[in-house]
C-alpha cells in the first residue's frame, strides 16, 4: 500500500511538471519567422552596440547591430556606396514609453518591450529581398516573452525597406558619438 501510495505520488508530479511546462512561455530563442530569420541568430544582441534611436508617439526604439555591421558602419558603409557585408544583423527593439518619475526634469523612459524586428545579410537565403532577411516578434507582457508576429508580415519588411535600396535597405545611420 505504500509503495502505491509513493507511486502515485510521483506520477502525480511529473503530471504537474508536465502541464506547467506545456503552458510555459517558449524560449526566444526557439522561435523562427515565416521568412526563415530564427531568433537563434541573434543571440547576444543585448550586449550589441547600439546604431541609433527612434521614438514614435506610440514607442521608443533603439536599433543594434553585431560587431560585424558596426565594423561595415564604421568604414563608412553604407554611405560610401558599398553593401553591408554577408552576416550582418540589426534589431530595432521597442518599448512603450512611460514617464520617469525619478529625473528632476520631463523624460521619457522605456517601460514594457513591444517588439523586436530583426534583419539579417544573407543573399543566399534572402535573394529576392535585396540579400535582406526581416523577422517580427512581438512581446507577449501576460508570459513576459517573445511570439512570431501572426501575420508573417515582418513589420514593415522588404516592401518598405526598398526606399532606402540606395542605403543598402537601411534606414539607420550609425550616429556620430
Amino acid at each position: 500500500m505504500k509503495r502505491r501510495n509513493k507511486l502515485t505520488i510521483v506520477a502525480t508530479a511529473a503530471i504537474a511538471i508536465a502541464g506547467a511546462a506545456a503552458f510555459a512561455a517558449p524560449d526566444k530563442y526557439t522561435l523562427k519567422s515565416p521568412s526563415g530569420v530564427a531568433f537563434s541568430d541573434f543571440r547576444g544582441y543585448e550586449d550589441w552596440a547600439v546604431v541609433s534611436s527612434a521614438r514614435t508617439d506610440e514607442v521608443l526604439k533603439v536599433i543594434v547591430a553585431n560587431p560585424i555591421m558596426i565594423k561595415a558602419y564604421k568604414s563608412g558603409i553604407p554611405g560610401n556606396g558599398q553593401p553591408f557585408p554577408e552576416g550582418s544583423k540589426i534589431a530595432k527593439l521597442q518599448w512603450k514609453p512611460k514617464k520617469s518619475t525619478e529625473a528632476p526634469f520631463a523624460v521619457d523612459v522605456p517601460d514594457v518591450p513591444t517588439q523586436a524586428f530583426l534583419m539579417e545579410k544573407d543573399s543566399k537565403r534572402f535573394p529576392k529581398s535585396g540579400g535582406w532577411g526581416y523577422a517580427l516578434f512581438n512581446h507577449d507582457l501576460a508570459n513576459d516573452s517573445f511570439t512570431v508576429d501572426p501575420t508573417g508580415v515582418s513589420d514593415c519588411g522588404h516592401a518598405c525597406h526598398v526606399k532606402v535600396q540606395s542605403k543598402d535597405h537601411i534606414f539607420h545611420p550609425y550616429q556620430k558619438r
